[in-house]
Formats: C-alpha cells, sequence, structure tokens
C-alpha cells in the first residue's frame, strides 16, 4: 500500500495540515516540526501526490508540447531544449505527436488542456484557422517553437525563416551559379510557401536571374520522393547547376538521386538545405546548411512560457533568435 500524508501525519503526531505545508515548503512551521515531519517522511518513503497538490493550488506544474513528428531529429533536439529548462523550472512535461494533420492538432489540444496543462508549446509547419480559433479560446499561455504565425498573435519563439532561405540562395549565387533550383516540402505548409519560397525567390530576383518552369518543386518531404525529383531536373531544357533544398532529408534524397546519375556533388552540382541535423554531418558529403539552434529554440521557448504562466511581464513575445551558414562540403569554397 502507498504511504498516504495521513500515515505521516500520525507518525508525527501533527495534523495534516502541517504535513501539508511542510511538504509544499510553507515557512509557517516550526523548525522542530518541520525536521521532524520530514524524518518521517524520509523514514516512510512518502511521496507527494501531485495531483492532489495541483487540485489544491490550481496548478498541475505540468506543461503540453505538441510537435508534428518527434521521429524527426529536428523536433528531438528542440524538445530536449524543451525538456531541460522544464526539468530546472521543476515543470512535467505532455509530449504529443501530431502527424502534422490539423485535425490531429486539434484533438491534442483539447486533450492537453482537458488535462489541466498550465501551458502549452506548440510545433507545427502552418496553423491552421481551426486550431488557431482553439488556441486562442484556450484560459493558458501558448508558446509557438519554430513555428511561423503570420498574424503575430501567440509568443513565438523562431529564427527568420525568409531570410535565412534568402542567404543560402546567396551563397549559391555568389559561387557564380545562374541556374538554382529550389526543392521544397508542401506549400500547403505556410513556412516552406511564405518563408523559403520567398526567400529563394526574392534571391533571385535581386541577382536579376530568371526562374524557369521546373526550377521550382514541391515534393512530399520525404528521401524516396525528393530522391526521384532529380530524375525531372536532368531532364530539363537547362538542368540546375545547384539546388536549395528545403530541409536536410529532401537534401539527402537529391544527392544520392544526382550520384546515382553518375554525377558528384559539389564537383557538378552544388547542393545547400534548410535545417542542421545529424543527417546533414552524417552522410558524405557532409551538407552545408542553414543551421537552425534548435535545442536553443526549444529552451527559450520554454523560458517563455515560464514566465507567462507566473504573470512575469515579457517585454518581447516575439523572439527571434540568431541563424548561420554552416559550411560543409556540398558548397565549393572560395
Amino acid at each position: 500500500m502507498a504511504v498516504t500524508i495521513y500515515d505521516v501525519a500520525r507518525e508525527a503526531n501533527v495534523s495534516m495540515a502541517t504535513v501539508s505545508r511542510v511538504v509544499n515548503g510553507n515557512p509557517n512551521v516550526k523548525p522542530a516540526t518541520r525536521k521532524k515531519v520530514t524524518a518521517c517522511i524520509e523514514r516512510l518513503g512518502y511521496r507527494p501526490n501531485a495531483v492532489a497538490r495541483g487540485l489544491a493550488s490550481r496548478k498541475t506544474t505540468t506543461v503540453g508540447v505538441i510537435v508534428p513528428d518527434i521521429s524527426k531529429s529536428y523536433y528531438a533536439e528542440l524538445s530536449r531544449g524543451i525538456a531541460d529548462v522544464a526539468t530546472m523550472y521543476e515543470y512535467n512535461i505532455i509530449l504529443s505527436n501530431s502527424d502534422k494533420r490539423p485535425l490531429r492538432e486539434m484533438e491534442l489540444i483539447e486533450d492537453h488542456l482537458g488535462k489541466q496543462v498550465d501551458g502549452l508549446i506548440f510545433m507545427s509547419d502552418s496553423i491552421s484557422e481551426d486550431v488557431r480559433k482553439e488556441m486562442k479560446s484556450a484560459n493558458i499561455p501558448i508558446v509557438l517553437a519554430g513555428t511561423l504565425d503570420s498574424e503575430l498573435e501567440f509568443p513565438t519563439v523562431n529564427i527568420e525563416n525568409k531570410d535565412a532561405a534568402y542567404s543560402a540562395v546567396k551563397e549559391l549565387i555568389d559561387n557564380d551559379h545562374k541556374h538554382i533550383a529550389f526543392i521544397s516540402g508542401p506549400f500547403s505548409r505556410d513556412i516552406n510557401r511564405l518563408s523559403k519560397k520567398t526567400g529563394y525567390e526574392e534571391a533571385m530576383s535581386e541577382a536579376g536571374l530568371s526562374i524557369p518552369d521546373g526550377y521550382i518543386v514541391e515534393t512530399d518531404n520525404t528521401y524516396d520522393d525528393a530522391y526521384e525529383v532529380w530524375n525531372r531536373l536532368k531532364n530539363l531544357p537547362e538542368p540546375p547547376t545547384a539546388i536549395f533544398a528545403g530541409n536536410d532529408e529532401i537534401a539527402v534524397g537529391l544527392m544520392n538521386g544526382i550520384r546515382d546519375a553518375g554525377l558528384t556533388v559539389p564537383n557538378d552540382i552544388e547542393l545547400i538545405c534548410f535545417q542542421h541535423s545529424i543527417l546533414a554531418r552524417a552522410v558524405r558529403p557532409q551538407l552545408t546548411a542553414i543551421r537552425v539552434p534548435l535545442y536553443d529554440l526549444g529552451a527559450v521557448s520554454m523560458r517563455l512560457l515560464t514566465k507567462l504562466m507566473n504573470g512575469e511581464e515579457v517585454e518581447q513575445k516575439q523572439v527571434m533568435l540568431p541563424y548561420q551558414v554552416e559550411y560543409r562540403d556540398s558548397v565549393r569554397r572560395k
């Protein structure tokens, strides 16, 4: 049988209210009594009931975290940053996987609210209108981590995704490329359509470069689909000499398609991608990539959420972290 607060009170010969005050760090307990109760707690192995404590304080010290796909190293590293800061501030997290489906995101938000979480961290490539409406009606703080909020309605921790895409394409332009393709994930996702695609187009336009038909390709975000894309690119009237890939999984699919066609990266085709997970470093040649500070995105999101949950004043609710181009072997350096 589990040891209860009643058992501790009886053993220490004090009231249950006194035990509760000791457990919750209430200063209104005599030092001798606190010492006696603490000794009984340790001797009996009593563990406070977190649910009961939450009901009393109206706080559960639990935070919900919704991610698109925890199997991806991108979200795993970001989630680690959340978990470490949550532990530091003595919060538990409930981690849920949305599979990038708006309906599932809705279900998970409702589920977390039903569990009485004190706050929520939400990650997605897009925010549907239904999800936005649900979050706006929630009575808890919500922070978006690595998520584009075009309407700036929620506290957000992110990088300047459009500028990062522009920087990636500019690197290829500065290497004297005039035929640069952009291979993206689904354009139904805001981050691909509004940020990465726009950054690519602005860099090309600023350099006076045209974008022929077939140079912008939408994939389903998988290795296999990206692998097949090269077969289409190589048969264009003017095949690209460089490619900007929307993420590292797409880049690896493209690179293997290029190599299987008898060409090499970077000698024949230069390749740069968004994201910088372990995948970008595991392949050969290693991928030049936009380095997104994944751990920091998670850690700063959780710290921002703790401030909001505690009612602290937050001057900056739209936090932009720095990114950088991580030079590796898929792009030639001058």
